[in-house]
This record gives structure tokens, sequence and C-alpha cells, in this order.
């Protein structure tokens, strides 16, 4: 790519493009080329300009080479990912806010008063109209306020201040319905498909393949616990199948041979075949949004609360008004009050701020599936970590194996990571990099594998049974034992790792030993919390007591619970919650899932399984705890702006019906001091709660 360096300062760059124009598709490729380079630590592209902004670490000629060598047509951008942007969106919306000012204004100084008072009567017919179709039908709501406002006006011959009142009305609805699309895009990318590799039925075994390779007519197998990647046909295999993302519903759904499977829905139970039909992305997209759009998920109490009380308060509104001319036979005071209602500010500002946040929770790698989420979060006194891949780091290591069973340490582990690597766990995901990093290859050489949840794996290898997973899994539950005279090699194993077991044919072959150190930040985020208003911190692990409560010493918790199940989680979470505890829980497993489900607030680690992603009411990334940290303050810092926006709202009229009432001002000035005011609460809300 051709460019120059406009401008410069040590670790960033703001560099020009050299092409006529640059198109919404090229601005976004160049993004997603510079976001993926290591090196850049924040990117933003300009398409008008032809700009980019980069800040970077590390060399400034490395970022110059980058640069040379970016070709738009190289770039593999992930499918749906221009066409879902959001870019064309936020530039439509910037030219309708500039051309709705520009033509007000315009059409005030430039065109004659006869032609203006006919164009203010045409367009006020709308708003009429809408308040009398909301009256026949038995409501006394804000569209009749805001229909009589501009009804009287313009029978009064003030039609300055009709044109005001529906020009500040517009751009308060433009406004909301710019960042209520934004905001439902914005979540809808983040719910969207994030699917790289998936198992392709390919001469009667399963081969892991990159889902680009994936076409219509091809069998992808998915086993418990991982998002079916497209849309299809069952055809072998039978589950049960959690489709809230698309249906809302939480209760699983069975799928057998001929039932329709839809992309983005997660098997929780059993394993299936599916045959592909639709390979595309842009459908699953539209579903999201659509699901969006009708769920009630989005509005938080909050917002319900300033609906039904904008709502309401219209019929006092209109109360006073006639009141007032009753008992004055003043016209012009009268106005004052219907020029100014509580209504439209409480109805224009509560959604921003709400949506807003969840924008602004998105710059922070948190995807927040609904505005009642943030409100459940700021009431929260109870969070409950799952230790493994939460509070320890998502990636643990395999630093040892320990044969048993006389065969190479290489030959097991190559056997671990056969069975491992169909299931999404971190201590599964350790085995499978160990063996890669060994360049150990494990083509398919078992039958089918059967993970039972918070245990293991069961499976057969050369006609021999085959289990991998806990203690308590191998030996009580499978009754395998540790062969004659290795006793004393298994009570010398080291205490500080995690320990994995494989057993052949009833008998330990091998103990996998993997390090899952704890996260730097864990024990400094579990007292940010504290501080944040979070009184009880609790800790929740399928581990030892020895390890449960050295990492709990460590981490600082107020409880902690070792060798739990699935179901110990969710019964604490909902013991909290009988107790009148308003309960997080934050986990990354599919053994998690029923507590995520459970709990008030229910957050995933991205790198988690696919199910605990696609069942939690938000997500973070793995990179760093601090996020929850950020989360909860986000959440505190929008109720106060809530509680904020109601007193300056509420303040601000009841002086503008005063001072209207009393004389001091005109119906002109208070429509216009109220509509202004509306509009500057409205700015603001959209503004970011952290600095």
């Amino acid at each position: 790519m051709k460019f120059m360096i406009k401008h410069e300062a040590k670790g960033r760059m703001r560099i020009h493009a050299v092409q006529n124009r640059m198109s919404y598709a090229q601005a976004d490729t160049l993004l997603y080329f510079l976001h993926s380079q290591k090196e850049v630590t924040f990117a933003k592209v300009y398409d008008r300009t032809c700009d980019a902004v980069i800040s970077y670490v590390g060399d400034r000629q490395t970022i110059i080479e980058l640069l040379r060598g970016f070709h738009y047509e190289d770039v593999e951008v992930p499918e749906g990912l221009i066409e879902n942007s959001g870019r064309e969106l936020n530039n439509t919306y910037q030219e309708k806010l500039i051309g709705k000012i520009v033509f007000h204004y315009a059409r005030r100084w430039i065109l004659p008063y006869p032609i203006r008072i006919c164009l203010t009567s045409l367009r006020s017919v709308k708003y009429i109209w809408k308040g009398l179709t909301t009256l026949a039908a038995g409501k006394i709501e804000v569209p009749v306020l805001d229909a009589t406002a501009i009804g009287v006006s313009v029978l009064r011959g003030d039609f300055n201040t009709a044109g005001s009142i529906m020009f500040m009305l517009g751009i308060g609805e433009l406004l909301e319905e710019w960042t209520h699309k934004k905001s439902v895009d914005d979540l809808a990318r983040t719910m969207s498909l994030n699917v790289g590799k998936v198992w392709l039925v390919s001469g009667g075994q399963e081969v892991l393949v990159s889902t680009s390779q994936i076409k219509a007519g091809d069998k992808v197998v998915v086993h418990m616990g991982n998002i079916i990647p497209f849309d299809g046909v069952v055809a072998e295999g039978e589950a049960m199948v959690n489709q809230a993302s698309l249906t809302g519903e939480s209760v699983p759904v069975r799928k057998t041979v001929e039932s329709t499977a839809y992309a983005g829905t997660v098997v929780e139970e059993g394993e299936l075949t599916i045959l592909v039909k639709e390979v595309g992305g842009s459908s699953r997209f539209e579903k999201i949004v659509k699901m969006i759009e009708d769920s009630e998920k989005l509005k938080s109490g909050a917002e319900s609360k300033a609906e039904h009380l904008a709502d309401k308060l219209v019929p006092y509104s209109l109360g006073g008004t006639i009141l007032t001319y009753l008992l004055t036979r003043n016209v012009t005071k009268a106005l004052s009050i219907l020029m100014v209602d509580y209504s439209c500010a409480l109805k224009l500002a509560m959604p921003i701020s709400v949506l807003s946040a969840i924008r602004e929770a998105s710059l922070y790698n948190v995807t927040v599936k609904g505005g009642k989420y943030l409100e459940a979060v700021a009431e929260a006194d109870t969070i409950v970590f799952d230790k493994t891949g939460t509070l320890t780091k998502a990636k643990p290591t395999v630093v040892d194996v320990v044969s048993f069973n006389g065969e190479s340490t290489d030959e097991l582990l190559r056997i671990a990571a056969c069975l491992e690597e169909h299931f999404p766990h971190s201590m599964a995901k350790a085995v499978v990099d160990a063996a890669t990093q060994k360049n150990l290859e494990h083509d398919e050489m078992h039958s089918k594998v059967g993970y039972i949840v918070a245990h293991g794996i069961a499976s057969t290898i050369n006609e021999k049974r085959a289990v991998i997973g806990s203690a308590h899994f191998v030996f009580e539950d499978e009754n395998c034992v540790i062969p004659e005279g290795e006793q004393a090699k298994f009570d010398a194993l080291p205490k500080e790792y995690s320990h994995l077991y494989l057993a052949i044919e009833g008998k330990l072959a091998a103990v996998i030993c993997i390090e899952d150190p704890l996260r730097e930040e864990a024990s400094a985020v579990v007292q940010s919390l504290k501080r944040a208003g979070l009184s009880k911190v609790v800790m929740m692990t399928g581990d030892s007591e020895r390890t449960a409560a050295a990492i709990a010493k460590r981490v600082g918790v107020d409880e902690y619970y070792s060798e739990v199940l699935p179901e110990d989680k969710a019964s604490f979470v909902e013991r909290e919650k009988a107790a009148g505890r308003k309960v997080i829980m934050i986990g990354d497993g599919i053994n998690d899932s029923p507590a995520l489900s459970a709990a008030n607030v229910g957050i995933a680690i991205s790198d988690g399984a696919e199910i605990a992603r696609e069942i939690a009411d938000i997500t973070v990334s793995s990179d760093d705890l601090y996020q929850i940290v950020t989360l909860k303050l986000l959440s505190d810092s929008l109720m106060e702006r809530i509680k904020k926006n109601y007193r300056r709202i509420v303040g601000f009229n009841s002086l503008l019906i005063v001072l209207g009432v009393t004389g001091v001002i005109q119906p002109t000035t208070s429509a216009l001091l109220h509509n202004s005011s509306t509009l500057l609460i409205g700015l603001e809300s959209m503004q970011n709660l952290l600095d």
C-alpha cells in the first residue's frame, strides 16, 4: 500500500493512504489487518479521509514495513465481518443528523414565512395523527402530549414553537434509533459465530479442519459442549441442544436424525453429525439481531420504570394544563405546562444510557447481552468464582507424564491427546498442545468417545477400554487400580500440580501432571471487587481440599468449596439467592453451565467452553480478570447516571413549569429550553462512563 505519514509521535502515527477514495469494505479490511498485528495496540481507520491512526509497541520500522506490504486483496477477512461491521450504519446516521440540522436552519433562514407555515402544518399532521391514534386506543401517553403541544401551537399561529418542538423530537428519535441500532449490531456481532475449526467426516474418520474448507453437503461432527457451526440436518446421533441464542428459550431441545440444526446453537448433551445445508454466516447475524430486537433482554428495570413513569405522567401534564387555564384563563400560562413534559426526556435518556453502556463495555472486550444484566451486576453482593481457567490462568501446561504401565511417556501422551482433543476444556487443551509441541500425531484410533461432565472421558482403543479424567472418575466410578508395585511411585507424585489420570483396561497407565498457575492479578481483583461493594467472594473447584485451600488462601476469598460437582455449584447459587443475596457466577467450562444459568448474572470466560458462553449473560476475555472489576465499576456508574438523569430531568422541567405558570418565560422559551435540555441530556448519556 502506498501511504504517507501525516503526523507522528512516539508509539503513534497517523497515515494517509494514497488513493482516490476508500470504500467501507477497504476501511474494514485495513482495520482488521492492523488489529491482527501483535505490534499494534490500537487502530482506527477513517474511510472519508483515507486516514488511519495507529498506536504500536516496538520498532517504528516494523509498522512501516507491515503497511508497505499490505494489499487489500491479500487479507483473508472472516466471513460476515465487513457486511456487519457497522461502519456504513454510523456514516448513514451521521449524515442524517447533519442533514436534519442543516435543513431545519436553512429552511428558517431561506424560505419565505408563508411557505414555512405550510411546511410546518404538513409536518404536524404526522404527530397529531399519532396522538389521535393513541387516544383512540384508550391510552393517554407521550404521543398524545406531543400532539397536543404541536396542535395547540399551530392553532394559535405559533408556527416557530411548533417547528422547534418537531425538530427536537426528530433529533431525539434519530439519536435513540442510531444508538439502539449500533448497540444491537455491536451485540449481535459479538454473539456471532467465532468457530475456527470443525470435525469433518472424511473417509470414515473425523478430521479437524478449518471452517473455511466446509461446503454444503459435507458432514461435520459436533461433540457435547460445542457450538453447531452451520445450518443443516442431523444425519446421525441424538442430543439435547440449547437454542437460547436464537429462540430465547433456555430449555434444551431434543434433536434426532432428520431434525433441523441451526448455526450458533450448542450441544448440551450427546453428539450430532450434521449434514451441512448452508455455510454463509449472514443468516446467523440476522437471526441474532431479530432475537435481540424482539427480546426484552435489552431492557433493564430502570428503563422499564422510566417508560412506565413517562406514560403515567402524561395525564398529569394534560390535567395541569387544563387546570391552569381554568384558574387563570390565560392560554399562554396553560401552554407553558404543555410545552414542558418529563416523559420525553425520561424516554430518551434512559435507553440511550443503557445501550451506550453496553457499547462501552465492548470497548473493554466485555460482551453484555442485555441492560438488565448491568443493573444486576450493580445490585450484586455475592460473587462465585470457578477456579480452573478463571482464577487460574486460561492456559495450563503439561509439565510431566508419569508412566505406570511400562509404555513410553510419548505414546501415553499421544493416546491422551487423541481422547482429549474432542472436548472443550482448558486441561484437555493443555494435553493436546503438549502432544503438538512434541510432534506426536494422533490420528483417530478409538471408537466413539463419551464425555462425562466434570469427571472424564471413556472410549475404546484397540478393543481396550480407555478412560481419562479425575481421580474420582478413574478410581471410584471406573474402579481402576494402580498396577502392582507402583504404589510408591503413585504416592510420590508432585503435590503442587493438578493430576489427570489415564487408565487402560482397568489399570492406571499414566498420570499427567499439569501446572495451572494462579493469575498474577487474581488476589488484587478479589480485593478490588470487595472494595467495589461485593461483600462475599466465593471460590468453587473440583480440585482436592489441599489444592483448594492453598489457592483460596493466596487469593483471599471469603469462602471456598472443594471437590464440587456441577450440581453442587448450581445448588449453592440457588441457596444464596433464596437467602436474598444477588449472585454473580463466573466460569469457563461445561460443568459451570448450570451455575451460570442459575445465577442472577452468569459471566463466562471467552476462551472457555462454547456452551458456557452461550448460557452466560456476560462474556469477558481471558486476558485479564480486571475486566470484571471494570464491569462492576461500569455498572455502578450506569446506575448513578440514571439516578442523576432522573434528578436533573425532574428538577429542571419543574423549574420551567413554575417559570411558565408565573409568566416569567413564554411558552416558546419553555419549549426551547425543555427540548434543548432533553437533547443535551441525551447526548451526555451517550458519553463513556469510565474515563
